[in-house]
């Protein structure tokens, strides 16, 4: 590999392109999480129903709400564990994809017309060429967005 590829934190050089994979860090996957969901619903209700069978009838309402309610909150979790973005420069093109739900955003940008600003109140990176602008950098630590910005702007200059 070229010395360039040394200059890059959190790029990775794939054939002639330089990549960037932001992603939510999970520490517990959809799987791992949907195990504990069944576990704690199969405890919450064996204990609702052995309190159902001595005359507390009003706890199996309550044990059904619950596992409900952690049942919504999975699948609220599991919509939004495989949001990211990616930024790809490739061919003289800045191609970034985002995905929040299953709902994939995608712009292409002509290397020689983007600008990247620090951009809101959680200082996120713009890229923007013309009327077309979007929004990066939600997955990625704070205190890494600066130096996303900086290779983004040092690969621009170099390609």
């Amino acid at each position: 590999m070229d010395g360039k590829s040394d200059v890059y934190r959190l790029a990775q050089r794939r054939d002639d392109a330089l990549y960037w994979s932001l992603r939510r860090h999970c520490a517990v996957s959809p799987s791992q999480l949907a195990s504990v969901l069944v576990a704690l619903g199969t405890v919450s209700l064996g204990v609702a129903g052995f309190f159902w069978t001595q005359g507390a009838v009003l706890v199996m309402p309550f044990a059904l709400l619950e596992v409900l309610a952690l049942g919504t909150a999975f699948l609220i979790h599991a919509r939004h564990a495989t949001d990211g973005e990616s930024v790809i420069l490739r061919d003289g093109r800045l191609v970034v994809e985002c995905e929040s739900a299953g709902v994939v955003q995608r712009c292409e940008f002509d290397r020689e017309r983007v600008r990247l600003h620090p951009s809101g109140r959680q200082v996120l990176i713009e890229v923007r060429a013309g009327a077309q602008a979007i929004r990066i950098g939600r997955h990625l630590r704070s205190d890494l967005r600066p130096v996303l910005l900086h290779e983004l702007r040092r690969a621009l200059r170099e390609a």
